[in-house]
């Protein structure tokens, strides 16, 4: 998606604390570490009555089924729904889904393209909700939404004044840490990264962005955003998906030891088959052991910014290999 985002919300438009802050820290090992993509040929969810799906949020406690937190379009809004799998790969649809509440500030556009997170005995979704053209993110526990907002828009002519979408969420240290992007009033997306000690109170990274557009000529020149992050080998690594010219997106890597400060990697992986021929996007991630990491993906065969792909959700392994 163009643009999603969802947390669980406290504070007004513009008025988000800040902070500096990092990740705690890492070895930084894995120095000559790069990694192959192998995609799975066909969608393990397809659109059926759907016009897209797309942004899966995947979640698994350990001996329990996979569950699948994704978006869904019927041409005018978007909602989110929710299956399980045994395997990641046949998926089969749950009652849970999540709509937007006209008449609230989340309007009558979206209540998805969030990110997934057990809490205890609870299961906590970040979402992107309200006005089409200014995204802000709010928090469902167990399908029960708070009230308000949780991460809002930045202040006049910030890097993210015009919406913050696409979250992705990790715990670790005592606290939550949201990694999301922002858009301007340029339309320029870049990612971003908020702290929570509740997952309802957020502040925002004083130095963001912490990832920025690409070169001229480059996969990820017009905007970067989704980012996927987990750690492996001492190092923190993030997949996101960067829009090129034409709207055509695909999956590209970076590395940091801090969670902050990040580099970009060589590596960029296209969709591998005519469903997702023009967009590979929205991955989330789950780390099968150091070596492999699980990755479900939207994918689409007509390049446009947020909606009319012909989305549907596949599945690729990320394999380690050394130089």
């Amino acid at each position: 998606m163009r643009l999603a985002v969802a947390a669980c919300a406290f504070l007004m438009a513009g008025c988000a604390r800040y902070a500096d802050f990092t990740l705690p820290g890492l070895s930084g090992g894995a120095a000559n570490v790069a990694w192959r993509f192998e995609e799975h040929p066909a969608p393990v969810i397809e659109r059926g009555d759907a016009q897209d799906v797309l942004n899966p949020s995947v979640v698994r406690r350990a001996g329990a089924p996979y569950l699948n937190a994704y978006s869904a379009y019927d041409g005018k809004t978007w909602r989110t729904r929710v299956a399980q799998s045994e395997d990641g790969l046949r998926w089969k649809n749950l009652e849970p889904s999540l709509a937007p509440e006209p008449g609230t500030w989340e309007g009558s556009y979206i209540a998805a393209n969030g990110a997934a997170l057990f809490v205890g005995p609870e299961l906590w979704y970040w979402y992107h909700s309200g006005p089409r053209d200014r995204p802000r993110i709010g928090v469902a526990r167990n399908w029960q939404k708070d009230r308000k907002p949780v991460l809002d828009t930045g202040p006049y002519l910030s890097w993210d004044e015009y919406g913050v979408a696409d979250p992705y969420v990790i715990q670790t240290g005592g606290w939550f840490y949201m990694y999301f992007l922002g858009q301007d009033r340029a339309i320029r997306q870049r990612i971003g990264l908020a702290r929570s000690r509740n997952g309802s109170e957020w502040e925002k990274l004083r130095s963001n962005p912490i990832l920025e557009l690409g070169d001229p000529g480059s996969f990820d020149e017009n905007g970067l955003g989704e980012p996927a992050v987990w750690d492996s080998d001492g190092v923190y690594w993030m997949l996101y998906t960067g829009r090129g010219a034409g709207e055509v997106r695909k999956l590209g890597m970076a590395r940091s030891i801090d969670g902050v400060h990040w580099t970009k990697l060589p590596e960029v992986f296209a969709g591998a088959h005519e469903w997702d021929a023009k967009v590979i996007c929205d991955p989330t991630v789950q780390k099968i052991d150091d070596a492999n990491v699980a990755v479900w993906f939207g994918g689409g065969n007509m390049p446009r910014p947020d909606e009319g792909l012909n989305g549907q959700i596949g599945y690729g392994v990320l394999r380690r290999v050394t130089n």
